[in-house]
């Protein structure tokens, strides 16, 4: 009842209401683009050839981009060279002096890193539609030629059809982002992950309809599977509160401060983002290996690092790691959060202000970081094991764990989050409240 006491409340303000109309809109037209196949290449025997690899890196691939790689859509490519562009430039900022100093002159700096990594997003996807013509024009890709005429021309129109694709989704996220409710890139990449669930549920019902599987072993398999989304989304949420004591001060009659109040620190700092940037650079070798498809070299190298294989567990724990540990340096400065505080006169019972307080604020940081690292990196590689040893379809083993998890429960917190702000600001119960807030009357909107 709660729920449908939320949603009339949203359906109160028209502003919110607006936003969600306009997100979903945006939404369902990239998941209509997903299904419009590229030209020069055979519809008929994309659906007949049923397309593609399901158990490895291009399979993931795939996951993320709602299928449209394995329907060789316009918008095979998705959102990703976007994300692989931004990981490119904000590495960058980390050794690069030019990108440090746009980094700090506020807004005009940020426009011109997002102009540079628009520019970064057209180069890259230019390169993968190269390597997706190369893998679509080869019969071993989809197990029969899908290209009635490759060459040249049909190479160059797939480059600049993917392309193309690639800035337009870019430019819905940005519309989503600015005008709708929620992160615009985020949402995209949730919502081409949640169309393959359906399908990934009867796929694993058709295992169990067909005595392939145990229906108490689903059974539990599913009741496993409900702990660690919870698990998933308690991590989410977790926070660390670092008291901060403001002193007393008296201006004119008036007495200002004299009250406690807490830093929250998230176990998870970075969100979801350490998942993303990872998942980006592992595409990078499938996406240049692609380019050699009967090269026997390029074939092995592609086996080390195969999305079953315990190299890409270990490669993909570690980027998870190093970019849980970037990102949260970036969205979160321990000096800069010990200045204002200075500044305020607040200060940290028993922590001396100043670099004291930093160095303080820094190692929590650092303690509560490594474990949810180490946490992200091992649901994230959880489904590589369940179809390797667990007799978990490949489709059904991503929403068990791993990125796909990870990303859903990360981008439905955030836009929860979001719409909660928006109702509390005009005196509206949540979906994430238990009850009315005390001492606040009912207000129309």
């Amino acid at each position: 009842m709660k729920l449908v006491e939320s949603i009339r409340n949203i359906s109160k303000i028209p502003e919110l209401k607006d936003r969600i109309l306009y997100t979903l809109g945006l939404l369902i037209v990239y998941r209509i683009g997903s299904h419009i196949t590229i030209p020069g290449v055979d519809a008929a025997a994309v659906a007949a050839a049923g397309a593609g690899p399901t158990n490895d890196l291009f399979g993931l691939f795939d996951l993320f981009v709602g299928g449209a790689f394995k329907r060789a859509s316009v918008f095979a490519l998705g959102i990703m060279p976007y994300i692989s562009a931004s990981i490119i430039i904000q590495l960058l900022g980390a050794v690069t002096p030019v990108i440090q100093r746009l980094q700090k002159e506020g807004e005009e700096g940020r426009k011109k890193i997002t102009q540079y990594t628009r520019y970064g997003t057209v180069l890259l996807a230019a390169m993968q539609a190269w390597g997706v013509s190369v893998s679509l024009s080869s019969p071993s890709s989809f197990g029969q030629s899908i290209v009635p005429e490759p060459g040249f021309l049909f190479t160059l129109s797939t480059v600049i059809t993917l392309t193309a694709a690639t800035i337009f989704t870019m430019w819905l996220g940005e519309r989503i982002t600015e005008r709708g409710i929620g992160n615009g890139i985020s949402l995209i990449i949730m919502i081409g992950i949640l169309a393959r669930f359906p399908q990934s549920l009867v796929a694993e019902w058709q295992l169990v309809a067909t005595g392939s599987k145990n229906l108490i072993v689903e059974i539990i398999v599913l009741a496993i599977m409900v702990l660690i989304v919870a698990g998933v989304v308690l991590m989410t949420v977790g926070t660390r509160r670092i008291p901060v004591q403001y002193a007393k001060r008296v201006v004119g009659r008036k007495v200002y401060g004299g009250t406690t109040q807490y830093i929250p620190m998230r176990v998870i700092t970075a969100g979801v983002m350490p998942i993303i940037f990872a998942q980006s650079i592992m595409f990078i070798p499938s996406t240049l290996i692609s380019f050699f498809p009967e090269s026997e070299g390029m074939q092995k190298v592609a086996s080390w690092i195969s999305y079953d294989s315990w190299g890409y567990a270990i490669l993909f724990a570690i980027l998870i790691v190093f970019f849980t540990y970037f990102y949260t340096a970036i969205a979160f400065n321990p000096k800069d959060v010990a200045d204002t505080m200075q500044k305020q006169g607040g200060f940290i019972p028993g922590v001396r202000p100043g670099k004291s307080t930093e160095e303080f604020i820094d190692n929590i940081l650092t303690r509560i970081t490594l474990p949810g690292a180490i946490a992200l990196a091992i649901i994230a590689v959880l489904p590589t094991f369940l179809v390797k040893y667990g007799n978990v379809s490949p489709g059904f083993a991503q929403f068990f764990g791993g990125t796909s998890l990870l990303i859903i429960v990360g981008v439905a917190l955030d836009t929860l989050q979001q719409i909660e702000s928006h109702l509390l600001m005009r005196h509206y119960d949540g979906f994430m409240k238990t009850g009315r807030v005390r001492g606040r009357g009912a207000v129309s909107a």
